[in-house]
């Protein structure tokens, strides 16, 4: 087979997984979605998520972001990237969200995020959006002796997380690339291939000493 069928058929077979692991979840998953996790005072237990996605399905009139079990979301906002401006949102149920998006499979005992896309996605159309939260959640970043412990399962394609500010990193569970933020704090980028699902991220990090 031809070196360009072989890497066509790749993508293709990468974006399908990608899809399904959407569907599994509940919450939809486009390849080129991008988190980032901006780690807050440790003491807080607190950081900020920015989440970009690409809503393609046609027909859909709202996007549907799933508020994790165990988090407690606040601060939220809604920008379409196209055009800059803020878009309507509310939190509803599962069972809210199920029935304006009967096809989807969403979870029933699940919160989410509710946005209202200006417009109906026509065939082959795309909206590219982003969805800003603040998430509390003590046993997803945590204090352990004198560490600070970020340990979440994230099955987005494209992460990247943000560490306090006078942290360094003590060690990381996957492999990641370091870069330094204009303002000093360290943040550390990795790709989830999809091949093994939800991936398990163990970051351990440490205040610089004066």
């Amino acid at each position: 087979m031809p070196r360009k069928s072989k890497a066509f058929y790749s993508l293709l077979l990468l974006l399908v997984i990608l899809t399904g692991r959407g569907s599994t979840s509940g919450q939809y998953i486009s390849a080129d979605t991008y988190t980032r996790y901006e780690l807050l005072a440790p003491e807080t237990h607190q950081f900020k998520i920015y989440y970009e996605v690409t809503e393609t399905r046609a027909g859909a009139r709202y996007h549907f972001n799933q508020i994790r079990e165990g988090s407690e979301a606040s601060d939220e906002s809604v920008t379409d990237l196209a055009t800059g401006k803020p878009l309507k949102f509310e939190v509803v149920t599962g069972a809210q969200a199920k029935s304006d998006s009967p096809a989807d499979n969403l979870s029933t005992a699940a919160k989410y995020i509710k946005v209202f896309l200006a417009h109906q996605i026509a065939e082959r159309g795309e909206y590219r959006l982003a969805i800003i939260k603040t998430y509390k959640d003590d046993k997803s970043y945590y204090t352990e002796g004198d560490q600070v412990i970020f340990k979440r399962p994230l099955g987005i394609p494209r992460d990247s997380i943000v560490l306090p500010a006078a942290h360094e990193i003590v060690s990381c569970s996957v492999a990641t690339q370091v870069l330094r933020e204009a303002d000093g704090r360290l943040k550390l980028a990795f790709v989830n291939s999809g091949s093994g699902g939800q991936l398990e991220v163990t970051i351990r990090a440490r205040k610089l000493k004066s």
